[in-house]
């Protein structure tokens, strides 16, 4: 069942066997293009944590980076990019996560946030959740609280929702 409140499903384009066979692969570089469909996506996002204390935004490389850094604009907060393996330039604390074709690392420089922090982390989308589980960890060591988790879409028959249920998640396609 498709939960799609905000009609923003028919911006998403569906490219099959990507990155590799039997992978449907959600594409919102369809949804970026169209300028309405795009600032309804941030606003949204932001709006659902309006009002939760967030004192920064974490986004998921790489696509997490344009909605992650686009919401932060919108609540007032600074943004925080979380990096696959090796590509920040400073000290990092890493976390390793599996997803629903392989492993993958992703880093945070050490000083990104700290216990005065209150952090949404923002993604494009949860499918098996260990890249968002991943990126709460890091979070979380650092000191930090995670605030929630906002993504444009969830692949619900992955059950990534279920890795973190002890967070708010908000989805704004449910698919």
């Amino acid at each position: 069942m498709t939960a799609d409140n905000y009609g923003l499903l028919q911006y998403i384009r569906v490219i099959e066997d990507y990155p590799q066979e039997g992978i449907s692969f959600k594409d919102i570089t369809t949804l970026l293009k169209v300028p309405a469909a795009f600032e309804r996506t941030v606003f949204e996002l932001a709006d659902h944590f309006r009002d939760a204390g967030v004192t920064c935004v974490c986004g998921l490389e790489s696509r997490g980076f344009i909605f992650g850094a686009a919401v932060a604009l919108e609540l007032g907060v600074g943004f925080v990019p979380v990096r696959k393996h090796g590509k920040l330039p400073y000290k990092v604390i890493s976390e390793e996560y599996t997803l629903e074709y392989g492993s993958n690392t992703l880093e945070m420089h050490i000083d990104a946030v700290n216990s005065e922090d209150k952090v949404l982390i923002i993604d494009d989308i949860i499918a098996t959740g260990g890249s968002a589980l991943a990126a709460v960890h890091l979070v979380e060591r650092l000191g930090a609280k995670v605030a929630g988790l906002g993504v444009v879409m969830e692949l619900a028959e992955l059950k990534g929702r279920q890795l973190l249920e002890e967070y708010e998640v908000f989805s704004l396609i449910i698919d």
